[in-house]
């Protein structure tokens, strides 16, 4: 089932997510829809707070970065790269030379800002089986990751802009809070 995308401008994209544990309810299906929600949106990463829950969990599909002519030497390991997240924790801190690379948001539409990150990060997390894993991933995997992950910790990309950026969007920022935007993937604004 298609989830509703949260929208810049509620709470719960701001706080701090809680674990869960395996008796979380319907949890395969959560993670069902939020693939399909995810693909409907034509997005590589949603986390769970993008769809209203505050909880530990993202998924991320970056087969579409495949067919990207900047990504020919790792095409094969990117056409397989589907994950699932689950309680996952920063084991070391991003490592390597950042790169800055124009990132969007489900939950931000029509905003795409450079920002800079780590070429690689390394997580511990269980998979939607709860196996525990603990991985090193590097390239645009570990940017989608990155990304995925600040969900969890109340951050946006739009974080990491400097603040004369900040005010050219402004506006944008105002206008989706209001549900004055439109997208081809359906949206809940803040009340």
């Amino acid at each position: 089932m298609v989830l509703p995308v949260v929208a810049y401008g509620d709470p719960v994209l701001r706080k701090v997510s809680q674990d869960i544990n395996q008796d979380y309810k319907n949890l395969n299906e959560l993670i069902d829809n939020m693939f399909e929600t995810m693909y409907d949106s034509h997005g590589v990463g949603i986390a769970a707070p993008q769809i209203g829950r505050d909880i530990r969990l993202f998924v991320v599909d970056c087969s579409p970065f495949a067919e990207d002519e900047d990504y020919e030497d790792i095409e094969k390991e990117l056409e397989s790269f589907k994950k699932v997240f689950i309680n996952p924790k920063k084991i070391s801190e991003s490592e390597g030379d950042e790169w800055k690379f124009a990132e969007g948001c489900l939950s931000i539409p029509h905003v795409h800002e450079d920002v800079s990150r780590p070429a690689s990060i390394t997580l511990e997390y269980y998979d939607e089986n709860w196996v525990k894993h603990t991985e090193t991933f590097s390239d645009i995997r570990a940017r989608v990751i990155q990304h995925e992950y600040d969900h969890l910790e109340g951050k946006l990309f739009i974080d990491y802009i400097s603040s004369f950026k900040k005010k050219l969007i402004s506006n944008k920022l105002k206008n989706i809070t209001k549900g004055n935007v439109k997208t081809s993937y359906k949206m809940k604004f803040p009340i």
